[in-house]
Parts: C-alpha cells; structure tokens; sequence
C-alpha cells in the first residue's frame, strides 16, 4: 500500500489559506480518482481517511485532524496501525515557502528549511526518510519605503507564521489550480510506477 497525507489545520477557519495546500492536495487526488464516498474518522488516529486504488495499490489519503503542529500524531498511528508500511510508501503534501508560488518540487527526504507540520512528523516518526510533495507558496512582496519590490535582498515582508494563514488571493489561486494539476500528474505517475 502507499500512504498520502495531505497538511492543514482543520476547520473552516483555515479553508483556502495557504497552510492547507496539503488538505487541498488530497482532495483534489480523491476528486480525480474519482473516490465518491466521504471522508472516515479516526478518533483514536485523529484523523479521516479515505481509500482509493490505481492498478491493484491500495491508496490511504490522510488529513490530520489536530493542529499543523501536531501532525506527527496522525502519521505515527496510521504507521502503527499498518505495520507492513514503508518510509519510502509514504507522500507528504505541503506547503512551502522555499519555492515561488506556481513551483513545486517532489523529493525524498528532503523539505523545506522551517515546517512545524513536518517537524512535528519528523519528530513522531524519527525520520525524513519519505516523500515530500513541495507545493510552492512564496509570493509575499517586499516593503522598501513607498515601493514594493520582488527582491528578497531589502525591506521587510509579513512574516512566514501571518503569510502562510491567509488565504490565496484571486489571481494567486489560478496560479495554484494550474500547478496542482502538474502535481497530481507527476505524483499519480510515481504511484503507478511503485
């Protein structure tokens, strides 16, 4: 089996912003393997779920159901409850401020330099050994007096924690929705290939 865990923090107060472009990730992976039943729960995982199949694999996609911070709880029980799981079986969708929106990146063992989703996971699970599915998310503009620059040389910008809790303006949302869809590609590819 393999194991896609899409990052967020639940609740409709998080909808749409850029920390839940991993909660996105999965929706969008159920929605085009065309998985119509609803998401289950776990309350001892602290989590839902939902299963899917491509060519005789087995597919769990997860969303945590605590805060970002304490994501390692969800994935440390699904490997707990599936002892024949692998590292290298398992896909983290999240967000990243490594990578220009409009980017994304899909690696192994390897993250973005600062994550408190990951960290929590990295931590639980003692590893960062698996999949990352980098999806970028940097597009905050600098203040240099009364101009803005792109530059990340001067000037301030809203930090990383206030950013990535907002959401997705209009015009950034068309740049998701183009390179999601290049995600979804490349990751169905890697699942077909495992």
């Amino acid at each position: 089996m393999k194991l896609v865990v899409g990052l967020g923090n639940p609740g409709k107060k998080y909808e749409g912003s850029r920390h839940n472009v991993g909660f996105s990730g999965v929706d969008l992976l159920g929605a085009h393997l065309h998985i119509h039943e609803g998401w289950q729960e776990s309350k001892k995982g602290r989590l839902v779920y939902r299963w899917c199949e491509i060519d005789g694999m087995r597919i769990e996609l997860v969303k945590s159901q605590t805060f970002m911070n304490n994501t390692g709880v969800a994935v440390r029980y699904v490997f707990t409850k599936h002892q024949n799981l692998r590292p290298e079986d398992m896909y983290v969708i999240h967000d990243d401020l490594d990578i220009p929106l409009g980017m994304f990146k899909i690696q192994y063992g390897k993250g973005p330099r600062q994550h408190n989703g990951l960290q929590s996971i990295y931590e639980r699970f003692g590893s960062k050994q698996f999949w990352h599915v980098r999806i970028g998310i940097e597009n905050r503009k600098l203040e240099t007096g009364n101009k803005k620059q792109e530059s990340m040389s001067f000037g301030r910008r809203i930090s990383g924690e206030m950013y990535v809790l907002q959401r997705f303006t209009d015009e950034e949302r068309v740049i998701l929705e183009a390179v999601m869809k290049n995600v979804l590609d490349e990751l169905i590819q890697r699942l077909h290939k495992d």
